[in-house]
């Protein structure tokens, strides 16, 4: 025969509230949409800032906006050696994964302040 439980004293099924009604939904609505327009606002701004990444002491520059989009790849013509194209090639990749691991950070960064408190998984965002 199977044991009666007692009902516990004081216990509230999650999402409820003293006085029966359940939590304001709507408040809840009304600050993820906020948060919408604020990332929505950030992404934007992300998309007018920049980072610059110069490599091989200048020779290879390349720009890359908060939305990790190439803006510009700039190499220096004396560099350019049709003997030795593969170390062109190591610099220009070198600079674009560069230039984008800073713009990543960036956006991380701006990013973040939204996303304080909310329990996301790394990289989520």
């Amino acid at each position: 025969m199977a044991k009666k439980r007692k009902a516990r004293r004081g216990y509230r099924s999650p999402g409820s509230r003293p006085g029966g009604g359940a939590t304001g939904g709507s408040d809840m609505m009304a600050q993820i949409q906020q948060m919408q327009e604020q990332m929505a606002l950030t992404q934007e701004q992300l998309a007018a800032e920049t980072v610059e990444v110069s490599v091989g002491g200048g020779v290879v520059m390349v720009i890359a906006n908060g939305n990790q989009e190439i803006q510009a790849i700039t190499i220096e013509p004396d560099v350019v050696d049709p003997d030795d194209v593969e170390m062109l090639q190591d610099l220009v990749l070198a600079a674009v994964n560069e230039a984008l691991e800073q713009s990543r950070k960036l956006a991380s960064e701006r990013m973040g302040g939204l996303t304080a408190g909310l329990d996301l998984p790394p990289g989520l965002l």
